[in-house]
């Protein structure tokens, strides 16, 4: 049987919420967040993470617009993911559609009773949670 350890991203415009599959490759869990640096610098730091957690894939969550479309969000994402599969070396990168990941990571926070304050500083590792959870039930049982 082979396991997938993946790493699961939120790329925001300030922040990347991570977050990494448990080491049977079921559950997603909320890690950590980045805070961004400039592309080569996110690239390395993704990369250094991934290592560290020893996976083998990378899941980013694209931004498409409603219509489906990849807007100016979904090319910035792209252009750190390019980065990232350059220096990755034998990591399978991925994209996840990521549509209304942030809104269902904060009703989900809202339900816990979460202060604003604190949602904010949870919310974007929770998102990378949600979107990385979605691709690990799409490609079912390792």
């Amino acid at each position: 049987m082979t396991t997938t350890r993946a790493l699961g991203l939120d790329v925001g415009a300030k922040t990347i919420g991570v977050a990494l599959s448990d080491a049977l490759g079921i559950a997603a869990h909320p890690v950590t967040t980045i805070a961004r640096r400039g592309i080569a610098a996110d690239a390395t730091a993704i990369v250094a993470l991934g290592r560290e957690h020893a996976v083998t894939d990378i899941v980013f969550g694209l931004p498409l617009e409603l219509s489906g479309r990849a807007g100016h969000r979904a090319q910035r994402v792209r252009k750190l993911r390019d980065q990232v599969a350059a220096i990755a070396g034998d990591l399978a990168i991925h994209e996840w559609d990521e549509r209304f990941s942030t809104t269902a990571a904060e009703r989900v926070l809202i339900a816990a009773d979460l202060s604003r304050r604190r949602r904010k500083q949870v919310i974007d590792k929770q998102a990378a949670a949600y979107i990385l959870q979605g691709w690990l039930d799409a490609r079912g049982p390792a």
